[in-house]
C-alpha cells in the first residue's frame, strides 16, 4: 500500500472517528442545549403569559372591590326595605357596570338572597333584580359556599342557568362597618373571548392552562377540562390537572410541583420545571403561582415541535465539511455562531429572572439562535413595559385608595381617619417647635329634628352646606373635617388663642347667616381648645369635646373656648 493509500486511509479513519465522535457530541450537546433552552423559554413564557392574566384580571378585581365597598350598597345591604337607598343603590351599580370590561355585574343579598345583574346590552335596566338565591338549591350553593368561607376575594368559572351565560365570575365579598358579610358583589368576563386572549394563543407547540390553588382546571383551551363551579365541588370529583396526564409518575410529578410551589410561595419569582409526557409527546412543564389570584400557571412546551433537532442538521453539515479543512475553523464557527449566542441569551435571562430588564448587546447569528435572541428581546421589551405598567397601576391604585380612605364621601372633607392623622403630625410638631395649636369641635344644633322633620335627604344636604361654609369661614391652610354624624372638626396651625376664638366666631356666625339665605336656617354649638405642647390627642379631643358640651347646655348657637380662664364667647 503506497504512502498516500495508507495517508488516505489514515486520514479517512481520522475523518470517520471524528464524524462518529462529532456525531455523539452533537447529539449529546443539541439534546442538552434545547433542554437549558426549553427551561428558560419554559419560564420567560410562564412569566409572560401569568403577566398578561394579571394584566386583564387586576383593573377588574380593582373595581370589584370598590364595589364592595361602596357606601350605598352597605347602607342598602343592611336595610333592604328602604326603597330611597335600594334606588341610590341601584345607581351605584350603573355606575360601575359602565368601567367593567364586560360591562355587567352582579350584586347578590345576604339577608333576603335576592340576585340583581345587568349586562353590557343593558338589558336588565329597570328590572336589575333577576330572581332570589335558594339554599337548597345547587346552582346557588356557591353563594352560601363562599360566605361560609368568608374569603374577600374568589375566582370562579361558572355557567349561570338563570341568566344562560358562562363567565369567569370575579366574586368580592361585602361587609358593613362592623366586618359581618352583607352580601357579594362582581362582575363576570366572557369565558369564550378570555380564553381566546390568554390562553389560545394559536402558537404551536405551546399550550398554557391555569388551575386554582386545589389544582382544579379554571381556564383552558379545551372547554371539555376544565371544572366549573369548582368551589361547591368536593374533592375528588373535581377535573383537575392531572388529567390531562397518562402516565402515573407524570400525574405525581405535575401535583409534586403545585405543592414545592406552595411551600415556596412566600419567595419571589419562584419557578417550577419538569419533563412530562402529554399525547405520547415528551413536553417540558413549567410551573408558577400567581399569589394575587391564587392561582397556578402552567405552560407545556412540546421542544421537538419548537426546535427541533432537525433545526441543527445544517449546523451538523457545517461541522463536517470544517472538519476537512481544520478543527480550528469549526471550533470557532460553533464559538462565534452557537455558543457565545446562547451564553449571552441565558446571561440576559438570568438578568431578566432577577428583575433588571437593561440587556447587554446580544450576538444575533443569521440562524435560528439569532431569531431566537430577537424574539427574546422583544419579548423582555413587551414584559418590561407591562411591569412598569402594573407598577404604576399599583401605584396609582394606592394613592387612590390612602386619599379615599381618609375623606369623608358625603362632604368631601377629611374624615375622622384624616382628622386622626393630621392631629398626630401637629402634636409632633408642637413637640418639636414648642408652639401649640387649635382645636374646634361643633356639631349642628338639633340636628336630629331637622333630619325627622325634613328626611335624612334633606340632612345631608345641610351637611354639605355646613362642609362648605366650614371651609370659607377657615383660612386655605386648615384642616376642617367630618368626624361624624353631625359633627365637624377644625384643626388650626398655626394658630395662638386669639386666632382660635376669631375662627370659631366667624365659623359659627358664617353658618347661621349663610344658612339663612338657604331658606333653612341653621346653627352651630362650638366648643374650642387651644393645645400646648405635651398635650396627647385624647387630651386635645376631650378638651375640646367638653368646650362643645359646655356651650350646648348653656343654651346652644354659641361658641366656648376651653382654656384655664374658662373664658365664654357668646353669639352676640
Amino acid at each position: 500500500m503506497s504512502l498516500k493509500s495508507r495517508f488516505l486511509s489514515i486520514a479517512a479513519a481520522l475523518i470517520v472517528i471524528a464524524a462518529g465522535a462529532s456525531w455523539l457530541a452533537y447529539q449529546k450537546l443539541s439534546e442538552d442545549l434545547i433542554e437549558r433552552w426549553g427551561r428558560q423559554v419554559a419560564e420567560i413564557q410562564v412569566r409572560y403569559d401569568s403577566a398578561r392574566l394579571l394584566q386583564s384580571l387586576e383593573r377588574e378585581i380593582g373595581l370589584a372591590r370598590q364595589m364592595a365597598d361602596s357606601t350605598a350598597l352597605i347602607n342598602w345591604a343592611g336595610d333592604t326595605g328602604d326603597q330611597a337607598l335600594e334606588d341610590d343603590a341601584i345607581r351605584e351599580m350603573e355606575s360601575f357596570r359602565a368601567n367593567f370590561r364586560d360591562s355587567s355585574y352582579f350584586v347578590a343579598l345576604r339577608e333576603n338572597g335576592r340576585y340583581y345583574f345587568n349586562n353590557e346590552k343593558n338589558e336588565f335596566a329597570g328590572k336589575q333584580f333577576r330572581y332570589v338565591l335558594n339554599p337548597e338549591k345547587p346552582d346557588d350553593a356557591w353563594f352560601y359556599k363562599l360566605i361560609e368561607e368568608g374569603r374577600d376575594f374568589h375566582l370562579n368559572v361558572n355557567p349561570d342557568t338563570e341568566l344562560g351565560v358562562t363567565k369567569l365570575w370575579i366574586d368580592v365579598l361585602m361587609r358593613n362597618s362592623a366586618k359581618q358579610i352583607v352580601g357579594m358583589v362582581g362582575t363576570g368576563l366572557n369565558l369564550d373571548a378570555f380564553l381566546q386572549d390568554i390562553v389560545d394563543i394559536n402558537q404551536e407547540g405551546i399550550t398554557t392552562l391555569f388551575v386554582d390553588y386545589n389544582g382544579a382546571i379554571q381556564l383552558y383551551r379545551d372547554r371539555n377540562y376544565i371544572d366549573f363551579a369548582s368551589v361547591i365541588k368536593p374533592e375528588g370529583q373535581k377535573n383537575t390537572v392531572d388529567l390531562l396526564f397518562d402516565a402515573p409518575e407524570d400525574k405525581q410529578k405535575i401535583l409534586g410541583m403545585l405543592q414545592l410551589l406552595k411551600k415556596n410561595s412566600g419567595k419571589v419569582s419562584h419557578f417550577e420545571s419538569g419533563f412530562v409526557t402529554v399525547d405520547g409527546r415528551k413536553n417540558l412543564a413549567g410551573v408558577a403561582f400567581l399569589p394575587a389570584i391564587g392561582w397556578f400557571e402552567i405552560t407545556l412546551l412540546d421542544l421537538n415541535t419548537l426546535l427541533p433537532k432537525s433545526y441543527l442538521w445544517p449546523l451538523v453539515a457545517v461541522f463536517i465539511a470544517s472538519l476537512l479543512i481544520t478543527l480550528i475553523v469549526f471550533h470557532l464557527i460553533i464559538q462565534s455562531r452557537i455558543v457565545k449566542p446562547i451564553v449571552g441569551l441565558e446571561a440576559a435571562v438570568e438578568k431578566v429572572r432577577g428583575g433588571s430588564f437593561t440587556l447587554p448587546r446580544l450576538d444575533k447569528p443569521d440562524n435560528e439562535i439569532g431569531r431566537l435572541v430577537d424574539h427574546f428581546e422583544k419579548m423582555t421589551e413587551s414584559l418590561r413595559d407591562t411591569t412598569r405598567e402594573l407598577e404604576n397601576k399599583v401605584v396609582q391604585r394606592t394613592d387612590d385608595l390612602h386619599r379615599l380612605a381618609r375623606i369623608d364621601p358625603l362632604t368631601n372633607l377629611k374624615n375622622r381617619r384624616g382628622l386622626d392623622e393630621a392631629l398626630d403630625e401637629e402634636i409632633q410638631r408642637a413637640e418639636r417647635s414648642g408652639n401649640g395649636f387649635g382645636v374646634i369641635w361643633l356639631d349642628i344644633d338639633h340636628f336630629k329634628s331637622i333630619n325627622d322633620q325634613l328626611g335624612h335627604q334633606a340632612g345631608d344636604e345641610i351637611l354639605c352646606r355646613v362642609a362648605l361654609w366650614l371651609k370659607a369661614g377657615v383660612r386655605p391652610y386648615d384642616h376642617p373635617g367630618r368626624w361624624g354624624g353631625d359633627e365637624f372638626v377644625i384643626l388650626l396651625a398655626p394658630c395662638d388663642l386669639l386666632t382660635l376664638e376669631h375662627v370659631a366666631r366667624r365659623v359659627r356666625e358664617t353658618v347661621e347667616q349663610e344658612s339663612c339665605k338657604t331658606g333653612t336656617p341653621v346653627t352651630i354649638s362650638v366648643g374650642g381648645y387651644f393645645s400646648k405642647p405635651g398635650d396627647n390627642i385624647d387630651t386635645v379631643l376631650r378638651n375640646a369635646d367638653k368646650a362643645l358640651y359646655r356651650a350646648k347646655n348653656e343654651g346652644r348657637n354659641r361658641v366656648c373656648i376651653g382654656r384655664p380662664e374658662d373664658t365664654e364667647i357668646n353669639p352676640a
